[in-house]
């Protein structure tokens, strides 16, 4: 900031005289810049942060906590029974875990990518963050970045709480091990996919409402339709359409890219899932949205910064 040294000047015109403008020495600022990065890293964790409510009011917390909560209490549930039954395996994969659990999932995303963004939007800040040195790029890098590490802690954490209990159990430490990694890929890349879509959705509007609204639309409204569909192939005996149709819904495609690569068991009606030509289709199509939507995140937020 710069900083005022009024000169050895007369403060004021004598009678009869002009007025005069005297330099008053302002100083151009010389002390340490951090930048783009510091500003990008400063961007991610007070959005990361945001996404559970931290340095938030108590009402913003209630929401996401409970969410989390929700979605470790059946795992704890599961490692309870393990132990005390002393079962030679869990009750449900690292895999299939987050694929039975979507709904708790969709909701996070639905009130947060909203959190995220919308507000921003609707108070005109975003132009603020643009007079920093920190670019569209940047903002978008950053917001992405963070929903998506929130997500992955909500997917990820109760995968921890299964590992860890699988391990009191005395289950088999390699097929835990290797059961808890394929989880943690098949979690991250649901992170990634979720969060992409959610932020484009709530990118849409300045509405916080509109945008739950919308994101839990596109979410619930394409599984039910897929899954629809699915179950009508099977019951045709159209077993081949089955793994096709679901690449139109974003959980049946995280379901299809672990089935066919990761050893899932597949939650389609008769566990048709894809094969390894069908899982590429897959594997692309799934990374064709995330790029997409952050593209489209780019070019939405080229826009609002005018």
């Amino acid at each position: 900031m710069a900083t005022e040294q009024p000169t050895a000047a007369a403060t004021a015109a004598a009678p009869g005289e002009k007025t005069r403008i005297h330099n008053i020495g302002y100083r151009a600022y010389d002390g340490p810049r951090l930048g783009r990065a510091y500003a990008r890293r400063s961007l991610y964790s007070q959005s990361l942060r945001g996404a559970y409510g931290l340095g938030r009011s108590v009402k913003s917390k209630v929401l996401p906590m409970l969410l989390f909560v929700v979605m470790c209490l059946p795992a704890g549930i599961m490692v309870a029974v393990a132990v005390v039954t002393k079962a030679n395996d869990l009750p449900l994969t690292y895999t299939r875990y987050a694929i039975v659990l979507q709904a708790v999932i969709s909701l996070y995303i639905a009130s947060q990518a909203p959190q995220s963004v919308s507000r921003d939007l609707r108070f005109k800040t975003v132009p603020l963050y643009f007079s920093r040195p920190i670019e569209t790029s940047d903002y978008v890098r950053a917001k992405y970045a963070a929903l998506a590490s929130a997500l992955f802690i909500l997917t990820a954490a109760p995968l921890l709480v299964l590992y860890i209990g699988a391990l009191l159990a005395k289950l088999d430490f390699a097929d835990q091990t290797k059961g808890f990694a394929q989880g943690l890929v098949s979690v991250a890349l649901l992170s990634l996919l979720f969060s992409g879509i959610g932020l484009v959705v709530a990118s849409v509007t300045p509405r916080r409402g509109f945008g739950i609204a919308a994101v839990i639309a596109v979410l619930t409204i394409s599984y039910g339709a897929v899954s629809t569909l699915q179950a009508i192939a099977d019951v045709q005996s159209s077993s081949g359409a089955v793994a096709w149709i679901g690449l139109f819904s974003p959980i049946t495609l995280i379901d299809g890219v672990q089935s066919a690569f990761l050893g899932a068991p597949s939650a389609f009606p008769g566990g048709h899932g894809p094969g390894t030509g069908e899982g590429l289709v897959y594997v692309l199509v799934t990374l064709g949205l995330i790029a997409g939507a952050y593209a489209l995140l780019i070019r939405r937020y080229k826009k609002v910064g005018l």
